[in-house]
């Protein structure tokens, strides 16, 4: 399951060194982690783990496979960009391809880095961005209308239903609103997909401070929070340029660098994971003597659709799940001491699979 997020901005807001940084930290991790250029500005880079590492050492286990995510980098966005200006049409359509948005904020002040819009000021950059995609999706929608109305006269029921979600999005649009603020049924969430709205993505924003800022943030990055939280977004604040620093440094020196910043982890690895849970996402683990890997999920998955994962026969042939949690597995040093235990246990097709479940699938094809 490679999930996209696109890391999105106006020009010099240290979008594109935020991305360099996730290549260089990805490479620096070594086999556990690596990285990969798919195309320039796409990246494939491996989720922050230690369950992982803890489960693989067990066995032991003699591969790491983590579960993996896509990041794309955004050309910057400029004012107008919704009627074509800078790159206009390829990157809205860059980030119609992706399933959630990251919205990097400029929350440092550096004169000899030029703001496109001549201040530094974080919340009207993200007010230019969310205007440009609300307006890129009320032209989509409002082209749409007029054939969707004819069709659903003449009894059409897709067209009739697709129509409905329409109007639903363009109220919100109109009211000055994102479409993810709609109130959307379940029934209506794959109709609701198809519609490939900008503004419906699930959105976290990112304040990239200055150094001395890393660690507690700054007046910028706090105005930048306060309007997540209300607008429902997740927020992390992250030093772009310190993360590029620590990426260049061996694993003894980045914990000493870490620990003068007063940080615990990288910045990249709570952006990583926050983007990760934003898409409702989830792991569970197998653990052989051949690999230890991580396996992403939704929050929700029975344990047949966490077997369809890994191959469409496992679902469809499903028997049964043996699952152990996380913490039995460990505590327990493995599978053996978890049945001694009474920790080991076989689930059927309605159970719904908890985070860090290691699991193994009986299957019949």
């Amino acid at each position: 399951m490679a999930l996209k997020v696109a890391i999105v901005g106006l020009p010099n807001v240290g979008k594109s060194t935020l991305f360099n940084a996730l290549t260089q930290t990805a490479s620096a991790q070594a086999a556990n982690y690596p990285f990969c250029t798919i195309e320039p500005n796409t990246g494939d880079v491996a989720v922050p783990e230690p369950r992982l590492d803890k489960l693989a050492a067990i066995i032991p286990s003699k591969e790491i496979i983590p579960a993996r995510m896509n990041f794309v980098d955004i050309a910057g966005l400029v004012r107008g960009a919704s009627k074509g200006e800078g790159l206009g049409n390829q990157f809205l359509a860059n980030i119609r391809d992706c399933d959630a948005v990251a919205f990097v904020a400029r929350c440092f002040i550096d004169d000899d880095i030029t703001h496109v819009e001549g201040k530094v000021d974080p919340l009207a950059d993200l007010e230019t961005i969310e205007t440009e995609l609300m307006l890129a999706d009320l032209e989509s929608l409002e082209k749409r209308v007029v054939n969707l109305e004819k069709r659903a006269k003449t009894g059409d029921k897709e067209s009739a239903q697709t129509l409905r979600l329409v109007q639903l999005a363009l109220k919100e649009l109109n009211a000055g609103r994102p479409a993810r603020k709609a109130e959307v049924g379940a029934e209506d969430e794959k109709g609701w997909r198809m519609l490939q709205l900008l503004t419906s993505k699930p959105a976290l924003y990112v304040s990239n401070v200055d150094e001395a800022s890393a660690a507690t943030g700054n007046d910028l990055s706090n105005a930048v929070a306060e309007r997540a939280k209300r607008d429902g977004a997740d927020h992390v604040v992250i030093s772009a340029q310190i993360e590029s620093e620590i990426a260049m440094l061996d694993p003894e020196e980045r914990a000493e660098f870490l620990e003068t910043l007063g940080l615990e982890e990288p910045g990249l690895n709570r952006l990583i994971r926050e983007a990760y849970h934003l898409l409702g996402l989830q792991t569970y683990f197998t653990v052989g003597p051949k690999e230890a890997r991580a396996w992403t999920i939704h929050k929700g998955d029975t344990a047949p659709q966490a077997a369809g994962v890994i191959h469409t026969d496992f679902e469809k042939g499903f028997i049964r799940a043996e699952t152990i949690a996380y913490e039995d597995y460990v505590n327990l040093k493995g599978e053996a001491g978890a049945r001694e235990a009474g920790k080991f246990r076989q689930e059927g097709k309605e159970y719904v699979v908890q985070d860090g479940d290691v699991m193994n699938f009986r299957f019949n094809v």
